[in-house]
């Protein structure tokens, strides 16, 4: 069955990629640091998580949400990190298992389906360079890369899902959007662009739903 969607368009953190909260024990043991100085869990278990929750409230942004973590866990490490330096450093922590292996088989189907593929983010070149970026695999396998760290426009502003769609050359109706915070998807529905929450509790079980959404095999996911 063809798909009836045209584009395929992923947030890059938690969505392509995985999120501190999932890889906290790793991040712990290569900072020789004590699980329980890393507690907080964000969406897996938001009562360990004030800040977090705070953020959703709409009270901070994402951004301030990790430079605060970022100054938070350099003290413990007596270093003075801001969100890059953080991610930089746990990136190289964690290594391959800092990605999704089924958000990458993902891309190359809806590729092989002809649906064209593009990352919206806020702030992947900010927290992680240009050079970690260019060894990333997944970005290797999009057409379209938006990210406010150059544009400036924030999801969810319009402006940033319209950069996008015009970008991939598509129609909103044409294009399904997945992203981890629910007023990105809201902001993309406001479009009339189709929008998923994805819930990094449970990764797997979205990845299917996306492929069922887009017409692709279930088999291989």
């Amino acid at each position: 069955m063809k798909s009836r969607f045209r584009a395929l368009l992923l947030d890059f953190g938690a969505v392509v990629s995985k999120t501190p909260f999932e890889v906290q024990p790793l991040i712990a043991k290569g900072l020789g640091l004590p699980k329980k100085l890393l507690a907080w869990r964000g969406p897996l278990d938001p009562a360990t998580d004030q800040l977090w929750s705070i953020m959703q409230e709409g009270k901070i942004s994402e951004r301030e949400y990790w430079a605060r973590r970022a100054a938070e866990v350099g003290r413990l490490v007596n270093q003075d990190w801001d969100a890059r330096a953080y991610y930089v450093t746990v990136c190289n922590l964690v290594g391959a298992a800092w990605f999704r292996p089924e958000i990458e088989r993902l891309l190359d189907d809806a590729r092989a389906a002809n649906i064209k593929t593009g990352v919206l983010s806020n702030e992947l070149e900010l927290f992680h360079g240009r050079t970690w970026m260019d060894d990333v695999p997944a970005l290797k396998k999009i057409d379209v890369l938006i990210d406010a760290t150059h544009t400036k426009i924030l999801k969810p502003d319009p402006r940033a899902y319209r950069l996008a769609l015009d970008a991939l050359h598509v129609a909103p109706q044409e294009t399904l959007f997945v992203d981890d915070q629910r007023r990105n998807v809201e902001g993309a529905q406001m479009l009339g662009i189709e929008a998923v929450h994805f819930d990094i509790r449970r990764p797997a079980e979205m990845v299917m739903e996306l492929r069922a959404t887009l017409a692709l095999p279930t088999s291989t996911a």
